[in-house]
């Protein structure tokens, strides 16, 4: 910096610097806000497939306890001793005994319980947010804003509240890892896929293809 410098020359000098230094700290900011925002959905994701399998382990943990072999539970009657009674009264107790043998057989071989399926906990396990947004990019042929990809996610996954602002993070993500493209046109950003071609806006579109006054 010239020492001979004016307060003026000096104080333009400092305002340029500082406006570069707030815009490079604003562009860093949006950047790790967009990676935090993917990595937010990603730990999402995985703490949902956590609960799907902790829910199928306990289901097959707990199938071996609900079903029982047939033989631990069948009782082998004891042996019969002769009763010290008076003769004529020993053919009333053997049939009460083959009676009891007979209901404890048939309980032994009643139905098992039920065995809980496992399948019934598992989960479809849904698409990250990323991948859905970087989905639709790619099949489109013209840039589309943060607000009509959220619109057509929302309309794609109506089980899912789509946000045009954590649409528009997740873009600035992909923008920062060089997985899409921004584009501005007048105070609109636009979105495409590195391999896409720009193309103009539909509101370009029309304005360029309607008939001149006569």
């Amino acid at each position: 910096m010239p020492e001979n410098a004016s307060p003026t020359e000096l104080t333009s000098q400092y305002t340029a610097q500082v406006t570069a230094d707030l815009e490079t700290n604003a562009k860093e900011q949006e950047r790790i806000g967009a990676e935090i925002a993917a990595l937010q959905e990603q730990l999402t994701a995985l703490q949902r497939d956590h609960q799907v399998l902790v829910s199928i382990q306990q289901a097959i943990d707990a199938a071996p306890a609900a079903v029982q072999p047939a033989t631990d539970s069948t009782k082998i009657p004891a042996p019969r001793t002769k009763p010290a009674t008076a003769p004529g009264t020993g053919a009333p107790a053997r049939a009460r005994a083959k009676k009891t043998a007979a209901r404890t057989g048939r309980d032994a071989t009643a139905k098992p319980a039920a065995v809980p399926r496992a399948g019934k906990a598992a989960k479809t396990v849904q698409p990250t947010l990323v991948s859905l947004v970087r989905h639709y990019l790619g099949e489109q042929s013209e840039p589309r804003s943060a607000a009509e990809i959220a619109t057509a996610l929302g309309q794609t996954h109506p089980d899912r509240n789509v946000k045009t602002t954590v649409v528009r993070t997740t873009i600035e993500g992909l923008v920062a890892r060089n997985q899409a493209q921004r584009t501005k046109q007048g105070s609109s950003v636009f979105y495409t896929t590195p391999n896409t071609p720009q193309q103009s806006t539909p509101a370009q579109t029309d304005k360029d293809s309607a008939p001149a006054d006569a």
